[in-house]
């Protein structure tokens, strides 16, 4: 891989960590460098070694009088027990569970990973803190991406955090129609937009921005661990490859999720007769989520796929910046190298009839089946 390189922008500051290793290490310097406050939210958060440094790291922050709140999801972090928060809240240090897990509502859930400290140095990506992710992505460890910010961007990231810190219980009905508003948002700022998605069909702000930016790009560039669009956004790339924009799509070539790897196989063959240039991630798992667009770069949680877009809370940030897009596009074809091309004539060829049984229902059970689900348990929460 090319050597990283630091983008300045009017604003704030934007790195792109080689590695997940590389991530892991820049956020426990800045967490050991913080000096007033630290914010940290995370899917999944494993009783591991990376765990337990990252916990003993924000222990001693406490210790130097740094104010730390963490923010865990419940259902993604299942198996980490109560106690092992303990060296954190005898510190002085605050930890929630986002949704505590009830029948009624166990579908609902914050896939969101930030780290903010002192609102100056922020951390968005795909990666949770658990033993998997550790490694480069090729030769140990899972392939996911992350970013680094400095600057004022960093401060509006941790405000986001504060809504979503005070909401973890679910507990308070007043909350409702205030969780709602913030569910579905899009905060501007100097650097681009922070775009914050909610479980509903509400206005949705996150598509109507991807949309408008695949309808005018002539290059599209998409890594996404879990790929299930919706019909929308499927007919906006379809449309993209008509008019011969160039659209190249890295998928999971193996996946920790096998049946959202059989619903994204579903729609191959379509996208390929559209033109769309389709890649198979081989060396480790795919986790990651990145989209350049011509000079638009998103990164953040969500996956293009109906659970990020309608079921979890997800973080993305879109930034229009030239010079941070063709970092991003590096890291494109740095992964590029390590996939299998898929073509239209051996894939249609290779299709027997168990397969697409299987993509078939893989589909439904994602593509129907669970938003069904999701939506009934919202109406627990009204």
């Amino acid at each position: 891989m090319a050597n990283p390189q630091r983008i300045v922008h009017p604003s704030s500051d934007f790195y792109w960590p080689r590695t997940v290793d590389e991530s892991f290490e820049l956020m426990l310097q800045a967490i050991q460098d913080s000096r007033s406050s630290i914010c940290l939210e995370m899917y999944i958060y494993s009783a591991s070694p990376i765990g337990e440094q990252f916990r003993d790291a924000l222990v001693q922050a406490c210790e130097r009088g740094v104010q730390v709140r963490v923010l865990i999801d419940a259902w993604g972090s299942m198996t980490l027990p109560e106690r092992f928060w303990d060296p954190l809240r005898e510190a002085g240090g605050q930890m929630r569970w986002f949704n505590p897990i009830k029948l009624q509502r166990w579908g609902i859930r914050n896939h969101r990973k930030l780290l903010v400290c002192d609102q100056h140095v922020a951390f968005v990506g795909g990666f949770n803190i658990s033993t998997e992710y550790q490694g480069d992505g090729l030769t140990r460890g899972w392939h996911d991406l992350g970013l680094q910010i400095s600057g004022p961007l960093a401060g509006h990231l941790a405000a986001s955090f504060e809504t979503l810190y005070s909401l973890a219980d679910f507990q308070h009905k007043r909350f409702i129609r205030f969780r709602k508003a913030v569910a579905h948002q899009t905060i501007s700022t100097r650097d681009g937009q922070i775009l914050l998605i909610g479980p509903g069909h509400n206005r949705h702000f996150v598509k109507q921005t991807l949309l408008a930016d695949l309808d005018r790009a002539k290059s599209i560039q998409i890594i996404s661990a879990y790929f299930l669009p919706t019909r929308v956004v499927r007919r906006a790339l379809m449309r993209a490859a008509r008019r011969s924009a160039k659209v190249e799509i890295i998928l999971a070539g193996k996946s920790d999720v096998p049946l959202s790897q059989y619903a994204s196989r579903h729609f191959y063959q379509t996208f390929l007769r559209a033109g769309m240039e389709i890649f198979e991630y081989q060396p480790q798992i795919l986790h990651s989520k990145l989209f350049i667009l011509d000079d638009v770069v998103y990164v953040g949680s969500a996956n293009l796929d109906r659970r990020s877009f309608y079921i979890n809370y997800e973080l993305m940030l879109r930034l229009p910046n030239p010079s941070l897009a063709l970092e991003a596009r590096t890291t494109f074809q740095t992964a590029l190298a390590h996939c299998h091309r898929i073509h239209f004539s051996t894939w249609k060829r290779s299709r027997t009839f168990w397969s697409k049984l299987k993509e078939k229902w893989a589909f439904f059970l994602l593509a129907k089946v669970d938003p069904f689900i999701a939506r009934r348990q919202l109406r627990h929460l009204r």
